[in-house]
């Protein structure tokens, strides 16, 4: 029999049958010593063949994946954690305050789910609560993502504004929802699917950062049509497996120009007539956007916490 992994909790895996029954299933050894180099064998997404025996539903195989995306792991003896796989879109939840998301964590998530051919729509919550200076903030990066080629979304989910617009996006499809702690991920989800009832958390006043209020990846079925996957929130993306030369063809806007520059093997740094370079000294490409390109090739992990002009 066949199914799809909706929740999992390091040993145990709630999977949704054909027939729409849910059945707890462990993992059969062998997944355990194939050399995967992540800490999770099976993740939220999987399509599973499973059997029944006398105690419980076992896992036997896992059909290929179309997509998966990952972070790096808090398990320093692995090197990466699946997060969710076979997604047809992710949601990544960003706020301008309370807590405040840097570009340099955007763009990291960006580059992770182009690279994994999932396409992303960046959800700009908690507009009710910005200053004047947010909101011309806000209006600027989304702006300036929309330029580059991605789907932008202003949205409250405790006031409901455009909610109904996310709801469109989603309709039909699997979306993966992420974004660090406290962006409000589990209230969106409430407000999108009340049945849920997930628990919310407030935010701590002293670092302004959210708690972990998810602490599994789990996957929800929505009564207009589609599935949610709501996972815990990231603090940051790690570039895991990727080749520094082709980093800037995962960059939308530096794509288009990668055949302009003088040499093939242009890696946009230190390299003479650079269409890249050209392009950020003249606008077509933002610097800040530029910055975190650097930072990931020299794999800058602080610059998730810090911005150098947004």
């Amino acid at each position: 029999m066949q199914g799809i992994v909706i929740k999992s909790t390091g040993s145990w895996y709630s999977v949704r049958l054909e027939n729409e029954k849910q059945v707890d299933a462990r993992i059969q050894g062998k997944f355990r010593i194939k050399g995967i180099k992540t800490t999770n064998p099976v993740a939220v997404g999987d399509i599973v063949t499973l059997k029944e025996t006398e105690e419980n539903y076992v896992i036997t195989d896992i059909q290929d994946r179309k997509n998966y995306v990952i972070r790096k792991s808090v398990n320093l003896s692995k090197r990466s954690h699946i997060i969710a796989a076979n997604i047809d879109q992710a949601l990544l939840i960003v706020t301008l305050s309370h807590p405040t998301t840097y570009t340099g964590f955007i763009d990291r998530f960006l580059i992770t789910a182009e690279a994994y051919h999932i396409p992303t729509i960046i959800v700009f919550n908690k507009i009710d609560i910005y200053t004047e200076a947010e909101k011309e903030k806000l209006t600027k990066l989304m702006a300036i993502y929309t330029k580059i080629g991605y789907k932008c979304v202003a949205i409250s989910a405790l006031k409901e504004a455009n909610i109904e617009e996310l709801k469109t996006i989603m309709k039909d499809k699997t979306s993966v929802v992420s974004g660090h702690s406290g962006v409000g991920k589990s209230t969106l989800l409430n407000c999108i699917e009340p049945k849920l009832k997930l628990k919310t958390s407030e935010i701590s006043e002293s670092h302004s950062q959210g708690k972990h209020t998810t602490t599994f990846a789990e996957m929800y079925e929505l009564n207009f049509g589609g599935f949610i996957i709501d996972t815990p929130g990231v603090k940051a993306f790690g570039l895991i497996d990727f080749d520094k030369n082709e980093l800037s063809h995962y960059f939308l806007e530096m794509r288009a120009l990668l055949n302009e520059c003088h040499f093939n093997n242009c890696q946009h740094i230190n390299e003479p007539k650079c269409a890249i370079k050209a392009a950020v000294s003249t606008g077509e490409i933002e610097e800040f956007r530029y910055n975190n390109y650097i930072s990931m090739y020299t794999d800058d992990e602080e610059e998730n916490y810090r911005d150098k002009g947004y």
